[in-house]
């Protein structure tokens, strides 16, 4: 059985009639009786009784009926059901969602943002900011298609590719009346002792930590915040210093001390998940970024291999 029959056979059970019956299907009389003919062999007897002038369903075509609609019925939703989905997966393959992590200035992502629907005619970006643990989740659950951030000490992890965007110097950041304020730089071991205020979600937690305890040197967490604005306002009421990337520092009653001795440098990628098939317009993404300047100066060769 086809469904071309059923779709038939419940067009003449409505008009009790082939020839308006065909004209409904857009097939011709002989067609249609051949494949109602074709469908009563299949089932073992009449489905209709047929008359000069007057049509009506045998017992065999009243019993069926029902259970012809049905399968009609759920032909008809499938069908449905799978345009939708491949109307979906259209949608999908013209949208690329881009993840930013929200210690970096959006100023720097402008031009990038523009020029993937210039390159990529009908492509939908759709961005989202969050912090380097969100990111990567996100890009892992397939959230994402792909996410701009720095990872200190995960930058190695198989998992994902990483293009290596720019580089970034961690500083102290201070009250203009802490005794780091007019300094050129700062020691890592002359932090031992002081108040700080921690910036929730910090991707250097952890990683930062180990090399201070190298160092001997010990820090009181004072605050903790999720807010860069809070970070540096606590820091401009002489609270404690913060431990932030250079440009992400604008608050006008704070100082930004680089640290050395070591220095702190984060390494900021494209990320991508490896396996993971993509789109013509992430293409197009990766080229821009890799052909802009960041911060005043060309992106990273890919050929470097930074450490962060």
């Amino acid at each position: 059985m086809e469904l071309h029959q059923v779709r038939y056979f419940l067009a003449v059970a409505e008009e009790l009639n082939f020839s308006r019956a065909a004209e409904k299907c857009d097939v011709s009389q002989p067609a249609l009786s051949r494949a109602i003919i074709l469908l009563e062999e299949e089932f073992g007897g009449p489905l209709f009784h047929r008359e000069r002038r007057l049509t009506n369903l045998s017992p065999l075509g009243r019993m069926v009926k029902p259970y012809l609609e049905q399968i009609w019925r759920d032909s008809d939703d499938t069908l449905r059901m799978a345009r939708e989905l491949a109307g979906k997966a259209e949608e999908e393959k013209r949208t690329l969602k881009l993840g930013i992590m929200t210690t970096i200035a959006p100023s720097q992502f402008t031009d990038l943002i523009l020029a993937v629907p210039r390159a990529e005619a009908g492509v939908n970006m759709v961005l989202s900011d969050a912090n380097s643990f969100e990111l990567e989740q996100r890009l892992a659950d397939g959230e994402i298609d792909v996410a701009i951030y720095a990872f200190p000490g995960r930058d190695t992890d198989g998992k994902f590719s990483r293009v290596p965007l720019f580089r970034e110097q961690m500083v102290i950041v201070v009250h203009p009346r802490h005794r780091f304020a007019n300094l050129e730089t700062v020691r890592v071991k002359d932090l031992d002792g002081e108040a700080y205020i921690h910036r929730n979600h910090c991707e250097f937690a952890g990683y930062a930590d180990g090399i201070l305890k190298a160092h001997g040197v010990s820090v009181s967490p004072a605050y903790f915040s999720d807010s860069e604005e809070w970070t540096q306002a606590m820091i401009a009421a002489g609270l404690g210093f913060g431990f932030m990337p250079r440009h992400c520092v604008n608050h006008p009653d704070v100082v930004a001390v680089p640290v050395i001795e070591p220095e702190f440098w984060r390494v900021v990628h494209l990320v991508t998940v490896a396996e993971r098939a993509h789109s013509p317009a992430l293409g197009v993404l990766v080229r821009e970024a890799m052909r802009k300047e960041w911060f005043g100066e060309k992106a990273i060769s890919l050929a470097e291999s930074p450490v962060a």
